[in-house]
């Protein structure tokens, strides 16, 4: 018996600070790690660089957003975010309910 999947909308800044990665390869990075968690990828929208609004790191005044939408099993988000904790190209993650 498979497990049903469920869809998930998740919000990435990636930090390609110092990294030779191109963005559009810290972006399949993100998407093997949701593959990694028996996810698949339905849409992916880069949002490009934008200022962060409250700067914590003054040298990490900026970000690269990215909008992915999902479907998973529902356990998936907690290993997703376990996972992305460990990436160092993720700086932040949010996945909710779609």
């Amino acid at each position: 018996m498979t497990p049903t999947k469920r869809n998930y909308h998740a919000s990435f800044i990636l930090d390609n600070r110092g990294k030779e990665d191109s963005i559009d390869q810290l972006i399949e990075g993100v998407k093997k790690e949701i593959l990694a968690v028996q996810g698949e990828v339905a849409t992916v929208e880069n949002m490009g660089r934008r200022e962060f609004v409250r700067k914590t790191d003054p040298a990490f005044p900026s970000g690269i957003y990215v909008n992915m939408t999902f479907s998973a099993p529902a356990g998936a988000p907690a290993q997703l975010h376990e996972r992305l904790r460990l990436n160092n190209n993720v700086y932040r993650a949010i996945v909710q309910n779609a």
